[in-house]
C-alpha cells in the first residue's frame, strides 16, 4: 500500500490514515504491521519500529485525537479535553534518537518514542496561530492538511488523490455540457 504523506506534518499525515471518514471509513492501519510500514514510510521518523497490539492501539488512539484537536482548529472551537489529554501525555516519552555520520542522519527508537515525535509536532502545529489548516476540498476527502502555499490558497490535501480527481471531474462536466450544447444547437 502506497501512504500519502501530503498533509505537510507527520500528526496529519497519521490522522489521515483514515480515508473518507465522513462516507465509509478506511482505516489503511488495519494492523500493527501496516503501523510499522508506514512509519517506515515517513521520512522524519526511524526506519524500522515494531508494533505490538499495546502500541499499535495507543497509535490509532493519537491518531484520533490528533484528528480531533485538528478539526476543533478547522473548525475554530476550543479543543476537546480528552484528546488533548492523549496527546499531551503521549509527548511526554523520550524522543527518538539522532545519530549523523558521514552518510546522513540517522533516526532510531521504538514506537513510543515516534508517537511521542508525532505527538510533538502535532502540538507544534496546532499551537502556532499563523499556522492555516484546512480539510481537503474533494467532498469524500477527509484530510487535514497544512496550507503552505502563496496566500493559503490550496485546496486539495494533494494533487494526485484530489486534485486531480476534481480537475478530470470538472473536464468531463464541461465536456459532456458542450457536447449537450452541440447536440442541441444541431436541431
Amino acid at each position: 500500500m502506497d501512504f500519502a504523506f501530503v498533509s505537510g506534518n507527520p500528526g496529519l499525515d497519521l490522522a489521515g490514515t483514515v480515508l473518507s471518514r465522513r462516507d465509509e471509513p478506511i482505516d489503511i492501519l488495519a494492523a500493527p504491521a501496516d503501523l510499522e510500514r508506514w512509519v517506515t514510510a515517513c521520512d522524519e521518523l526511524p526506519d524500522r519500529v515494531t508494533a505490538d497490539v499495546t502500541t499499535f492501539d495507543s497509535a490509532l488512539t493519537l491518531r484520533e485525537a490528533i484528528y480531533q484537536l485538528a478539526l476543533d482548529r478547522v473548525l475554530d472551537q476550543p479543543f476537546t479535553p480528552a484528546s488533548l489529554k492523549i496527546l499531551n501525555d503521549t509527548a511526554e516519552s523520550p524522543l527518538p534518537t539522532l545519530r549523523l555520520s558521514n552518510a546522513g542522519l540517522h533516526r532510531s527508537g521504538e514506537l513510543p518514542a515516534v508517537l511521542s515525535q508525532i505527538a510533538r509536532s502535532a502540538i507544534t502545529l496546532l499551537a502556532d496561530p499563523h499556522a492555516c489548516l484546512k480539510e481537503c476540498g474533494r467532498n469524500s476527502c477527509t484530510r487535514l492538511y497544512l496550507d503552505r502555499s502563496r496566500g493559503a490558497r490550496r485546496t486539495w490535501c494533494g494533487m494526485d488523490a484530489c486534485g486531480n480527481r476534481i480537475k478530470a471531474a470538472a473536464y468531463r462536466a464541461r465536456r459532456r455540457a458542450s457536447t449537450t450544447t452541440a447536440a442541441h444547437g444541431a436541431e
